[in-house]
């Protein structure tokens, strides 16, 4: 039997006031509980000694840290030399204190020496077979729950284990409503076992049904938060929209309903041509969203077609406007008005409760309602929402509007990256801009991160791709070269189920957040999120919309969990199938290291995984 746990639980919530409830500007529905009022019973709780959103915990042998987010919950570990001799890994024990429940935790990895022939995703238990990592997250957490995780070492051999002294921690997800800012995530991994698993990679029957099991597993609560945040707006108030994509008939009937009971509703939405060979045609979005109208029965009286625009108007926000500030709010992030949008590709959704930041979104939106033209919008841009100028004000939310009079933002988005000290991490669905790659060449010696919906262009990939502290994952299904074509030499359909995407159509399937992470574990992060894609064409030609964060340290650990769950999952993909690619059989994606060999690398200062390890560790001796 392992020894009696030594137990050490410190929550962290570094002094951040989260609500004043009186009133509750949350207004929760009969029935729903008062989001701010939830997440001011977490701040009391921590303050009365519960376990916070981070902690951390230590035996003597090893140290633990946890980090919260919505849905995630990150765990890393750090060890001594002594307790890193003869190493297999970690068995994880989950408990959901809520709910009592408590269970080890399977894995698909696993020891060779006991299971020679394991059967497509078939999982076991880490007891048996350990999780060989110093970094494990749990992707199935619950908004503003509390949990208990039990770590303990493995030893021994395959076939004749023996453990060490456990280590154990407590800590309480983010709810995702936290009064100011309310951050949603899709799900984002289509392209997984567990789609497989559960769906056998078929969508959903019907993608405009938001009940249909498979919707909601796939929207994570995306959609369900944007219905609800029309459904919630009252007659008498406003909902103003700017859409690109706008074809999505849940949220088209949402807001057709609003209309119906008295809400004021405005939409200002893509209905533009484009050139294709010398003639002028309505784009692709002007005939979907010219469709999906119709159908829905939305009134013209309330629909404001955006036509004179220089390239795209590329906006996805919802403002809600009312006579009590409190109700005063918007919806933004990347994410279409479109069954993709909310269902396929990754994306958030983030809410903001903000008075200030709602009038400057208001102009900005009324230019767009006029339709207004490129050259004079461009103008009222520069001289309404000027860049910014080195490091912006501690604790304030800045917004950021296109077309802009010239794309110097990007240098001071460069200069951001140059003045990050722990980590970086980015999301690209179109490649990475020249001054920003540039940012990413300059030597540092830590860890920096890039997900891209594509493989890096050859120019790219000769600036980028030989930096060891610079991580690059791209969107892949496991043994897919494209969405259909299979890897060549591809061996692994033995033991892993196959992915695919149920979508076949469009010009984004897998990473369309538009993300800049600073220094997201830091008291004093950076969170650059909104619809543009960090180019010269979506600051200067497109209309666009980006909420700059600095300083708030919870809606940091939301993205940041998030941003890990999606890189991790396609960066494992990227590497099998690169091993594919070069005729290796690829055993280490599904085989455990028998001895403590796998340690190593997260030890060796120059080593990737050392420096992971000591991002969550910077003070560790290890």
């Amino acid at each position: 039997m392992p020894a009696s746990p030594i137990r050490l639980s410190v929550g962290v919530r570094r002094g951040q006031v989260i609500a004043d409830l009186s009133p509750c500007p949350c207004h929760a529905t009969v029935g729903r509980p008062c989001s701010i009022l939830f997440a001011q019973l977490q701040r009391s709780a921590h303050e009365a000694g519960e376990p916070g959103m981070r902690a951390q915990a230590t035996n003597g042998d090893l140290s633990l840290r946890a980090i919260a987010g919505s849905h995630v919950v990150l765990l890393a570990l750090d060890a001594t030399t002594k307790a890193r001799q003869g190493l297999l890994g970690f068995a994880i024990k989950r408990t959901d204190i809520a709910e009592d429940q408590s269970y080890w935790l399977s894995g698909t990895k696993l020891f060779r020496e006991v299971v020679p022939e394991p059967r497509p995703g078939q999982k076991y238990s880490t007891l048996e077979h350990p999780i060989q990592s110093f970094l494990w997250s749990d992707y199935t957490a619950k908004p503003g729950r509390r949990y208990g995780f039990l770590i303990r070492p493995v030893y021994g051999t395959p076939k004749n284990l023996r453990y060490g002294n456990d280590i154990e921690i407590e800590v309480t997800t983010e709810s995702e409503d936290s009064g100011k800012h309310a951050v949603y995530f899709n799900r984002g991994a289509i392209a997984s076992q567990a789609f497989a698993e559960k769906f056998g990679n078929r969508g959903p029957a019907d993608p405009d049904d938001s009940q249909d099991r498979t919707t909601q597993w796939l929207s994570r609560g995306l959609l369900e938060a944007a219905l609800d945040f029309i459904a919630d707006t009252r007659p008498g108030e406003s909902l103003r929209v700017a859409a690109y994509e706008f074809s999505y008939p849940p949220v088209l009937k949402a807001l057709a309903a609003a209309h119906e009971r008295e809400v004021d509703v405005a939409i200002v939405h893509e209905a533009g041509q484009e050139s294709v060979k010398g003639e002028r045609r309505d784009t692709e979005a002007t005939r979907a969203n010219a469709a999906a109208i119709k159908a829905a029965g939305l009134p013209k009286a309330i629909l404001l077609p955006r036509t004179r625009r220089n390239d795209i108007p590329h906006n996805k926000f919802i403002l809600r406007l009312s006579d009590d500030p409190a109700r005063i709010a918007l919806w933004t992030g990347s994410t279409n008005f479109t069954a993709s949008g909310f269902l396929g590709q990754s994306n958030v959704g983030h809410l903001v409760r903000d008075e200030a930041l709602a009038a400057r979104y208001l102009a900005y939106w009324e230019k767009l309602a006029d339709d207004t033209e490129w050259k004079p919008l461009r103008q009222w841009v520069g001289a309404e929402n000027a860049a910014p100028q080195g490091e912006l004000p501690p604790g304030t939310i800045t917004p950021l509007f296109s077309p802009r009079p010239d794309d110097s933002l990007l240098a001071w988005y460069a200069d951001r990256i140059r003045a990050a000290r722990q980590t970086v991490m980015f999301t690209a669905a179109f490649g990475v801009n020249a001054t920003l790659a540039q940012a990413f060449t300059e030597d540092v010696d830590f860890l920096r991160y890039i997900l891209l919906e594509k493989p890096l262009d050859t120019k790219a990939e000769k600036l980028l791709g030989n930096d060891p502290d610079l991580q690059i994952a791209n969107g892949a299904a496991l043994g897919k070269m494209t969405l259909r074509a299979k890897v060549p030499g591809w061996k692994l359909d033995r033991w892993f189920l196959e992915e695919g995407h149920y979508r076949y159509e469009g010009n984004v399937f897998y990473i369309h957040t538009k993300i800049l992470l600073i220094d997201p574990l830091s008291d004093d992060p950076l969170v650059i999120s909104g619809s543009a894609n960090f180019s010269t064409n979506s600051l200067v030609n497109n209309d666009e919309n980006m909420l700059l964060i600095r300083g708030d340290t919870r809606v940091a650990d939301i993205y940041m969990t998030e941003f890990d769950r999606i890189f991790r999952h396609f960066y494992f993909r990227n590497v099998a199938n690169q091993l594919a690619l070069k005729g290796s059989e690829g055993t280490q994606a599904i085989f455990l290291d028998p001895t403590d060999g796998w340690v190593g690398e997260n030890f060796e200062p120059a080593r990737m995984k050392s420096k992971r390890r000591k991002l969550f560790f910077p003070q560790s001796p290890n």
